[in-house]
Formats: structure tokens, C-alpha cells, sequence
């Protein structure tokens, strides 16, 4: 499955002092009352639902417009089990159990969409292409943020996400990636939640007194 690049900003409301905020419902939906998920229904979830969230969260500020983030949408089936092998053993029934599985991963190579994604850097893919190093951290700091995006993206769409670190990277991109030369970050199990169990008991979080300083 291909992310297509919409080029396009057609409909989108660019008079930003006429945008509102959003309400408190929907602030619960994204924020407050959202959960990470380990427990899904077994309802069915349309490898489109993932598309439709990345067009929304292409969109969120990348550093120069890179957009290194690239997605693996993997279905139930043998695609599934070849990446429950690589999954540390705590992970691997909820994965196979979930309706849709993500690998979120970064493009080391993302410099060649930049004339079109960066047209105001003009020289700047001639310039990363020999620092292979600077190209993978900035792939993948900027895939993390984005990643971010897609998980409010996705909740935005009513579905919610169980994301996970733990794996066997280098064994996971050599299988899944070896041609692409994408390097996985997250895997992100999608459904919907099943009550009871399907989350933990809440933990705090930090206050914003003991987070934030005002310089």
C-alpha cells in the first residue's frame, strides 16, 4: 500500500484568526479522556481509516516540510505474523489479536521529495545527499513528531491506538523494509477498545507547574 502526495491545499481555510478552538468534547476525545489501548473489539477496521488519518496529519509543522514519516498498514494474516516474529513477547497476542496493525517508520531517504515538498530550500536534497548520519536523525525526529499527529489523527477519527516500542528494529526493517531502506520507530495497533480491560487504570501526569518553566 502507497501514501499518494496530495499536493493540494484546495478547501483548506487559511484565514487562521476566523478558526475556533475546540470544544470540550472534542478535547476529551484527543486528550482527556483518551487511552492507550491493548484490548480490541474484534470489529473490523478498513486499512483506509489509516490513509484518511495520515491526510489529516500531514498537515502538522515537519522541520523545512520534510515529512519523513512512512507507514505500513499490515492486515491480519501472514504480513501480521511476519511482524509479531520480531515483537517482544509481551506484544505479540495483542498484536496479532488487533484489527489493524501500523509500522511507523522514517525514510532516510526523504531528501528526494524535497523539490517538491521544500521549494523553498531550492539546493537543499544536493546538499543532505552525501551526510547519510544528519539524514537519519533528521528523519527521525521529524517521523516521531508526525507520529504524534497521527495518533490524535486517528482518535480524531474515532478509533483508538495502542502504540508500542518494543521490538527487534534492525530485524523487523530487514524483513519488511529491505528494499524500501525505511527504519520502523513505533508500531501503533488501531481498533476500537473493548470494555472492560481494554486499557490500564489511568497514571498521572504531570502538572503543568512541574513541567513548564517561564523564562
Amino acid at each position: 500500500m502507497t501514501l499518494t502526495l496530495d499536493q493540494t491545499t484546495a478547501g483548506i481555510d487559511t484565514d487562521l484568526e476566523a478558526l475556533a478552538g475546540l470544544d470540550d468534547a472534542a478535547l476529551d476525545l484527543l486528550f482527556r479522556e483518551a487511552r492507550s489501548v491493548n484490548a480490541f473489539t474484534d470489529d473490523d477496521v478498513d486499512p483506509a481509516e489509516v490513509l484518511a488519518a495520515y491526510d489529516l496529519a500531514k498537515w502538522g509543522p515537519t522541520a523545512m516540510n520534510v515529512s519523513p514519516l512512512r507507514l505500513a498498514v499490515v492486515p491480519r494474516g501472514e504480513a501480521r505474523e511476519r511482524l509479531v516474529s520480531h515483537l517482544s513477547e509481551g506484544n505479540r497476542a495483542k498484536t496479532l489479536a488487533a484489527p489493524l496493525a501500523v509500522v511507523a517508520a522514517a525514510d532516510p531517504r526523504f531528501h528526494s521529495r524535497l523539490d517538491t515538498l521544500a521549494p523553498h530550500r531550492a539546493g537543499l536534497a544536493d546538499e543532505l545527499e552525501p551526510h547519510a548520519e544528519r539524514r537519519a536523525g533528521m528523519a527521525r525526529t521529524n517521523a516521531l513528531l508526525q507520529i504524534g499527529y497521527l495518533v490524535l489523527a486517528l482518535r480524531a477519527r474515532g478509533l483508538h491506538v495502542g502504540p508500542m516500542g518494543g521490538f527487534d528494529a534492525a530485524g523487523l526493517d530487514a524483513d519488511l523494509f529491505a528494499e524500501s531502506g525505511w527504519t520502523s520507530l513505533l508500531v501503533l495497533n488501531v481498533g476500537r477498545a473493548a470494555a472492560p480491560g481494554g486499557t490500564h487504570p489511568r497514571a498521572p501526569r504531570l502538572d503543568a507547574a512541574e513541567a513548564v518553566t517561564v523564562l
